[in-house]
């Protein structure tokens, strides 16, 4: 006869857990010898081997008492139903595995090929890397807004970073992205910018968008600007004062009156 800590080291379970399986009623408790301990027999270890089993297995504690009174045929579809859901457990943690993974992957965690290697480009071309962290965001909130779109507006964003004008444009807002709302430089560069913005709608007036942009996240991205570029309030303000307003979505100022 065994004492309860030596049923548990045969069943290869801890003292407490053989109590708890006695509380659930899963493992019937003996009575006490005439020194007041509880002995158990062969019996109560195979049965605790079996209700460890079961439990290892990940069957909840609220099953385990029903399959070990279930006959041959239950027994055997009660466990055809836990392999089939240990599998998709497998399944799922292999694709968290995968996901984790990604951590390692930096850009690519949450964006498609076509942004990470615009992100790529920018980098190559010496931009400041706030300012294409700023990028990436954006990208990142576009991407989970409109995936689907995201391939023919990286097209496009890959043919204007090659303009030397608009790239020459984000290299020197790179250099003001910590500049505060004082920097005497950022008049010039609203001059500079509502002269690209200029020269562009000229030239694209009449292009539809190829994919238009839903006004809540063109209002996503430009709180994100606001937030990420201590300056971006002040140069949005000057760009209204040449007569722009936004940056998402720049849109020419209607004349007052």
């Amino acid at each position: 006869m065994l004492t309860i800590s030596q049923l548990a080291s045969y069943a290869g379970v801890t003292v407490r857990a053989v109590r708890h399986y006695h509380a659930k009623g899963l493992l019937p408790e003996p009575e006490r010898d005439q020194s007041g301990y509880r002995r158990y027999d062969a019996a109560a270890v195979v049965e605790l081997v079996k209700i460890r089993t079961l439990a290892d297995a990940g069957v909840p504690l609220s099953r385990v008492r029903e399959l070990l009174a279930a006959g041959e045929q239950d027994f055997a579809s009660a466990v055809e139903d836990i392999d089939r859901r240990l599998r998709a457990e497998i399944r799922e943690r292999q694709r968290t595995r995968e996901r984790i993974a990604q951590l390692a992957s930096g850009d690519s965690l949450a964006l498609p090929p076509e942004a990470v290697a615009y992100l790529d480009r920018m980098r190559e071309l010496g931009f400041h890397e706030r300012l294409v962290e700023i990028e990436r965001d954006s990208w990142i909130l576009i991407a989970a807004k409109m995936p689907e779109e995201v391939p023919a507006l990286m097209a496009i964003k890959r043919v204007q970073i090659e303009n030397e004008g608009l790239r020459r444009l984000y290299l020197d807002i790179g250099d003001l992205v910590d500049c505060g709302p004082d920097d005497p430089r950022l008049p010039a560069l609203a001059d500079r910018v509502a002269a690209f913005i200029e020269a562009a709608a000229t030239e694209f007036e009449g292009v539809e968008d190829v994919a238009p942009v839903s006004d809540d996240l063109v209002a996503l991205l430009d709180a994100a600007f606001i937030d990420s570029f201590p300056g971006a309030q002040r140069m949005l303000s000057l760009l209204e004062e040449r007569g722009w307003t936004g940056w998402t979505n720049i849109s020419r100022l209607e004349p007052a009156g």
